[in-house]
């Protein structure tokens, strides 16, 4: 039986482009003669019966916004087999027959959960850190790349000036991906990621030597938050070739911002593919692109999957950085 009235919520946290999804979420199902909740505070708002109805003019000029219109919160109680319980129990009272999740593996794993409690629901990856295994691409991971190599391109106008190297860390405490393209977008020296082992003499320090003997004066090393120890990294590198040397942190700018063109396509794509699938009486789903096409999986099956790291990319990077 398909689904009378469908609910929406973002979980986690908040990436660009999720917006865009929940509009696409909201006029989809409207347009098909759904009742359509919006969920503020992620399952909080289920817990707690923070939801309200949406209509079309809900999601007006939102698409261009950062953040999530319906805020987003990590839920230690819904963790819980008698907070997804409770949360199921709320769904029924207010007449819910479905839920859309925008978010990562957490939130993909509550939806499998609440599912389980008698509850369809569907998911939508969102996080800047592309960390998630069943999806090749997630909503956000552009904008925040694009976040990323804009401040480090201003960071290389004073590191030139001064003949300096600058150390900078990016998100991904797991995943290396936004390390990884940032880097050759900004021709870094030294890319450091999670999924790879690195030497400090072999990676670091004779790299930065050999391009001294090129020519080269100033370096960029670009670094995971999975890495980490950008401020110690810095001062090594200091000590051992002389050259100034100052350690960025760029922090949680790389959520917020206007989402690119790409993330807003995505998410709107992938929004208005879980109505779809809500509507032809699944659940239990994620929606997934792979192969560049956007596609639906069993969430059970989906969070079983091991993610893959692009050593490819990676090798091209390290031979053309020098």
């Amino acid at each position: 039986m398909s689904a009378k009235t469908i609910a929406v919520l973002t979980s986690g946290g908040d990436a660009p482009g999720m917006n865009a999804a929940i509009r696409a979420v909201v006029r989809a199902g409207i347009t098909s003669g759904l009742h359509v909740m919006g969920v503020r505070r992620g399952y909080n708002g289920l817990l707690t019966g923070d939801v309200f109805e949406m209509n079309l003019r809900s999601v007006s000029d939102i698409i261009h916004r950062g953040g999530t219109m319906l805020y987003t919160a990590r839920s230690p109680e819904f963790n819980t087999k008698e907070g997804v319980q409770k949360a199921a129990d709320m769904c029924r009272k207010l007449g819910i027959d479905g839920v859309v999740v925008i978010g990562g593996d957490g939130s993909f794993r509550g939806a499998r959960d609440l599912t389980g409690a008698g509850i369809p629901c569907i998911g939508i990856p969102g996080t800047i850190d592309n960390d998630i295994a069943s999806s090749e691409y997630t909503i956000g991971f552009d904008t925040a790349m694009n976040t990323a190599v804009q401040m480090i391109d201003r960071l290389r106008d004073t590191t030139e000036s001064h003949d300096r190297c600058s150390v900078v860390e990016v998100m991904g405490r797991r995943c290396g991906d936004l390390a990884l393209q940032t880097g050759i977008a900004v021709g870094a020296t030294t890319i450091l990621v999670p999924e790879v082992e690195y030497d400090f003499q072999r990676d670091i320090i004779e790299r930065m030597r050999f391009t001294q003997k090129t020519g080269k004066k100033h370096f960029i090393i670009i670094v995971a938050e999975g890495v980490g120890h950008v401020s110690e990294l810095a001062d090594s590198i200091e000590k051992q070739t002389g050259i100034e040397t100052r350690a960025t942190v760029l922090g949680h700018v790389q959520r917020g911002g206007s989402p690119t063109l790409r993330d807003r396509v995505v998410a709107s794509e992938m929004g208005y593919t879980a109505v779809e699938l809500l509507n032809a009486g699944k659940s239990n789903r994620v929606v997934v692109m792979r192969k560049s096409e956007i596609v639906d999986l069993d969430i059970t099956e989906a969070l079983a999957m091991k993610r893959t790291f692009d050593v490819d990319l990676y090798n091209i990077a390290h031979k053309i950085s020098i």
